[in-house]
């Protein structure tokens, strides 16, 4: 398996144990690691049967003002943003992502994450490799509107809408 991580977070797949393939042939990617799994498919003639997206980091519905904003904010105190970024990533649920945190990622992966437009085309072009394509959420995410992700992802893809779950696919 080959797996993608989430914007300032390294070596978190271990908190998607239960959701991992053991395949080889399998690529995951969670929040803007899906992102990065599913350009790395359109690049790649490697074999995979399974394409596994965990709260992908869906913004195809966000304003520009949003993402500027997060942008701004971002540039202003990098630290407090983060912090407050993983704090409503792991929201009700008392999961530390302390081990997790990478140093600062620059401003440009989050401005990629934000201003990502997910494409149904891609995704069919995928589907036509042979690629299974799975997508979880959360139905308590604080990171991405899960409603408008589910709407989207159910046209490509088999989608799992966890109820009183967040970003990490997780509640009390």
């Amino acid at each position: 398996m080959h797996y993608f991580s989430g914007f300032s977070l390294q070596n978190e797949a271990e908190l998607f144990a239960f959701w991992l393939p053991k395949s080889q042939y399998s690529v995951v990617g969670f929040s803007y690691g899906a992102i990065k799994a599913v350009e790395y498919l359109l690049k790649t003639d490697r074999r995979v049967d399974r394409l596994l997206l965990l709260s992908p980091a869906y913004f195809n519905n966000k304003s520009e003002a949003f993402k500027k904003m997060q942008l701004l904010y971002y540039k202003k105190d990098p630290q407090k943003y983060r912090e407050n970024f993983l704090q409503n990533i792991a929201s009700g649920s008392d999961i530390s992502l302390e081990k997790y945190i990478m140093p600062s990622p620059p401003a440009k992966d989050l401005e990629e994450l934000l201003y990502y437009q997910w494409n149904g085309e891609k995704l069919k072009r995928l589907e036509q490799r042979g690629i299974s394509i799975e997508v979880v959420l959360g139905e308590k995410d604080k990171i991405i509107d899960a409603e408008a992700a589910k709407e989207f992802f159910e046209k490509y893809a088999v989608t799992y809408f966890i109820k009183d779950a967040n970003h990490l696919l997780r509640s009390k």
